[in-house]
């Protein structure tokens, strides 16, 4: 795999949020985590907070943070998550103030949450989101995969297949799409995303200034 997207930060920006979904089982997550092996891109990721018990191979703080539904109603009505929602019987949100503080500092941020999710986080932060939708190669390869990682009860991957659909019928709501036949492929791809959305001539804030600069050293403006 390669070193990921370059980024001309001296120009100066706003940070973007890079949204990646999918249905279980399609790979969002792995390439989430594949990202932050190969150094992150620059890219911080968004840790949630969620009242699902934690799988065995994950790691609180890590993956999500952990809460109970107390806590989590506690934050939802006191306006301190960017988006929510209940998935299998489970809330999941994002923390709001440390996504903020991020954008403002010219850095970018990656989500691994699902269309509701994203819906709410567009309406709020239109202008510095990028939604990625992750497809499976087919509906047979999905279950293999929910079923090869050994890690939810037969009743919950025949509910995951069956919300699938649901969640597959959204990738239409999302800026770009990549089928995940190939996880060096899909990983490469959302590289090339991610640079070309960083170059975007509307999001880099400190270009109007380079560009000036340019032209009074020319000597011919």
């Amino acid at each position: 795999m390669n070193d990921g997207p370059i980024d001309a930060g001296f120009i100066g920006r706003r940070g973007l949020i890079l949204i990646l979904s999918s249905p279980s089982g399609a790979g969002k997550t792995t390439l989430t985590r594949n990202i932050a092996q190969a150094g992150g891109w620059g890219l911080e990721l968004s840790i949630s907070v969620t009242t699902r018990t934690k799988r065995p191979s994950e790691i609180d703080g890590r993956h999500y943070h952990f809460i109970d539904r107390e806590t989590f109603i506690a934050m939802r009505d006191r306006d301190e998550l960017l988006e929510w929602a209940e998935v299998h019987g489970n809330f999941y949100g994002t923390p709001r103030k440390p996504v903020e503080k991020v954008l403002m500092d010219g850095r970018d941020m990656i989500f691994d949450i699902d269309y509701q999710g994203t819906r709410q986080v567009r309406s709020k932060l239109a202008d510095d989101v990028v939604t990625v939708f992750i497809l499976p190669p087919s509906m047979p390869e999905l279950r293999h995969r929910l079923e090869r990682r050994a890690e939810d009860t037969p009743a919950v991957i025949e509910r995951r297949l069956k919300n699938a659909s649901v969640e597959i019928e959204r990738w239409t709501e999302y800026d770009y799409v990549i089928v995940n036949d190939d996880l060096e492929r899909s990983f490469n791809t959302l590289a090339g995303i991610v640079t070309a959305e960083r170059t975007k001539r509307t999001r880099n804030t400190g270009l109007e200034a380079f560009v000036e600069g340019l032209l009074a050293e020319s000597g011919f403006v």
